[in-house]
């Protein structure tokens, strides 16, 4: 990754946004991390990442309603089973 300030991003705006098709770009300012110039294929990658990592949580956070939602003597936790289950579901 390569790392520009924000003048030089501001005075070369094209070839940064041609660069950050290769590869991510960090922009600085007063020597500081500012902003990150991605490809539009990076990013949907991330928001792709994100919603797979909400929707886990969403899930695990209704899983374990659920299981509280169960009388003491059935709620012994996850067993080898259950978590073969989550592991596959969540790929």
């Amino acid at each position: 990754m390569i790392t520009v300030t924000s003048v030089e991003a501001q005075n070369r705006f094209g070839e940064l946004i041609d660069r950050s098709q290769r590869e991510p770009v960090e922009v600085t300012r007063r020597g500081r991390t500012v902003a990150y110039v991605v490809s539009g294929h990076d990013m949907q990658e991330l928001v792709d990442v994100r919603k797979r990592r909400e929707d886990a949580a969403h899930w695990y956070s209704a899983y374990r309603q659920q299981l509280m939602s169960q009388p003491a003597a059935n709620a012994s936790g996850l067993d080898d089973d259950d978590v073969n289950r989550l592991v596959h579901e969540l790929r």
